[in-house]
């Protein structure tokens, strides 16, 4: 069905005054140049022949529309519509595929319904019909959902045959590239037009992309790295050592033993491409496909590491895998703990023709899950503490989500992340939430205690203080993140050492929020809101 604009005269909204409307725009790839500025323009045209005024736009660019995870202008959307800060009674979009190419053809529905709910009425200013909840608009909405869909689904068939036969012709087909090597781009007769950087692209849809050696220092390593293995040192010994020597990885970090790994397994290095190793199609989740469905192209590359020293360093590393039962891993961790008496993570990891303790917990889940079915019990004040822990963070959550709703309420953008328990406040302001346990000692008055596993961001840490025993509430601390930026992985404070680490005691979470929101307005400009083509300060308590 054509998208051409069909202004329906005899439907035209009728109003005495100007509405206020939203729009939302969106496009699959950064290739899409004119996109969305297509698609403001027809919603321009029917906003203008309609009487509405557009107030504001939502807009995700270079977004897939299989699914919402990484689109924030939908996300905003929604999130000001159930919050009740939509200050618009209309929302014009391109057309019905505009919401996703959703694989579940309810999802665009449902988030049409969220609208509607709220008294937010959707247009779709490139349909031929019009949006008033009618039988044929209901049919056809559908019609287009599920033509969304399917599209979608023959796109990414088309795309992963013609993958395959470029793959099949010894060319790369994305991904990052190994280290040592560079993406190299030729043209339709394999002329070479130069390298490709970190994030860069080829310009041509004629040339394609193959791998080359790289710079001399990082052929050298790879062979060092070969080398060192088969003398017998361990892959965490060899990631050690080129940490230790500042050489980074081709992402720029550093070494772990699963990189060296990684590494010790590529073919590109004896020149053989393997694609279609995995598949991910449609936003699934990603699966290991079997090896008969892989596409090998031997010879594609030039070689950098000589065939047998890469045959037997992979003999060594198959070797080294444990491959045995469930009941044979829980037979023999049963014999590690006779013989050592107790278990632990390191006794686990260093035992000999024993699966580490990462594969025992995505076989049997938790540790105390796996020593139960061993018949182990292990220090159970461990186990206490750990429970105490969880239940205090879970409080800590709690109040970094009220905390969250009322900077939402007073008009600021506020996110909470769940891996780093920390509220950030319009991208700008960061507030951690954390767990300060207490240590006692004979002579001197008791500390507490504060652990970091990544940077503490710019702003302020919230810690919920236990008692002398850990085994309550006692009550928040409030201190700068600053203060806490060049200090070691833990840091520890008394009720002395308060005052000169800027460190303020609350009876509770309402009293710290109060003083809390107050300072966070203090560093952030006021909330601006739109009225009638106006902007407005609104000044927040």
């Amino acid at each position: 069905m054509s998208k051409a604009l069909v202004i329906h005269r005899n439907r035209l909204i009728e109003s005495k005054s100007s509405c206020r409307a939203a729009q939302y725009v969106r496009m699959s790839t950064d290739h899409q140049q004119y996109s969305i500025e297509n698609q403001a323009a027809v919603i321009a045209t029917y906003a203008e022949l309609h009487n509405l005024t557009i107030v504001h736009t939502y807009r995700d660019e270079g977004e897939s529309g299989l699914k919402i995870d990484n689109r924030q202008g939908l996300i905003q959307l929604i999130d000001d519509i159930r919050s009740d800060q939509a200050d618009f009674g209309y929302l014009l979009i391109f057309d019905v595929s505009r919401w996703g190419r959703f694989q579940d053809v309810d999802e665009s529905a449902h988030y049409e319904f969220i609208c509607r709910k709220a008294g937010v009425k959707v247009a779709y200013c490139a349909e031929q019909f019009d949006n008033d909840g009618s039988l044929l608009s209901s049919i056809l909405k559908n019609i287009k959902r599920v033509m969304a869909a399917e599209f979608s689904r023959e796109l990414s068939g088309r795309v992963h045959a013609a993958s395959m036969r470029i793959a099949s012709k010894g060319f790369r087909m994305g991904g990052r590239e190994p280290f040592g090597l560079v993406r190299q781009v030729v043209d339709d007769k394999c002329r070479p037009k130069g390298t490709l950087q970190a994030g860069e692209h080829k310009f041509l849809a004629t040339d394609r992309v193959t791998l080359v050696p790289g710079p001399k220092d990082k052929v050298e390593v790879v062979r060092w790295v070969f080398n060192e293995y088969l003398q017998g040192k361990t892959q965490e010994a060899i990631a050690r050592e080129l940490n230790r020597r500042g050489v980074l990885t081709n992402k720029g970090g550093s070494w772990c033993q699963s990189s060296i790994g990684k590494l010790l397994r590529s073919e590109n290095y004896i020149g053989n491409l393997i694609y279609n190793r995995q598949s991910e199609k449609l936003g699934a989740k990603r699966t290991n496909n079997p090896t008969h469905l892989w596409v090998r192209s031997d010879g594609a590359i030039k070689a950098i590491v000589d065939r047998d020293v890469f045959k037997r360093v992979n003999k060594a590393l198959e070797q080294r895998f444990v491959r045995i039962s469930e009941e044979e891993m829980l037979v023999r961790l049963r014999k590690l703990l006779m013989k050592k008496g107790k278990l632990s993570a390191p006794i686990i990891d260093a035992a000999p023709g024993l699966p580490s303790l990462a594969t025992y917990l995505r076989h049997f889940g938790p540790i105390r899950n796996l020593y139960r079915m061993i018949g182990y019990v292990s220090n159970q004040s461990y186990w206490d503490k750990l429970d105490t822990h969880k239940r205090m963070m879970e409080v800590q959550l709690d109040n970094a989500t009220l905390l969250q709703e009322t900077f939402k309420k007073s008009g600021r953008r506020a996110t909470v992340d769940l891996p780093s328990s920390c509220l950030q406040v319009d991208d700008a302001v960061n507030i951690c939430f954390r767990i300060a346990t207490c240590r006692k000692y004979v002579r001197i008055p008791p500390k507490w205690k504060l652990v970091r596993r990544v940077r503490w961001p710019s702003g302020w840490v919230v810690a919920l203080r236990l008692d002398e025993n850990n085994e309550a509430a006692l009550d928040y601390v409030l201190m700068p993140s600053t203060s806490l930026l060049f200090r070691g992985q833990r840091f520890w404070f008394s009720e002395q050492s308060r005052a000169s680490s800027k460190i303020e005691q609350f009876d509770s979470f309402e009293k710290l929020s109060k003083i809390l929101i107050g300072r966070v307005n203090q560093r952030l400009p006021p909330t601006k809101t739109k009225r009638a083509g106006a902007i407005v300060c609104k000044a927040v308590s």
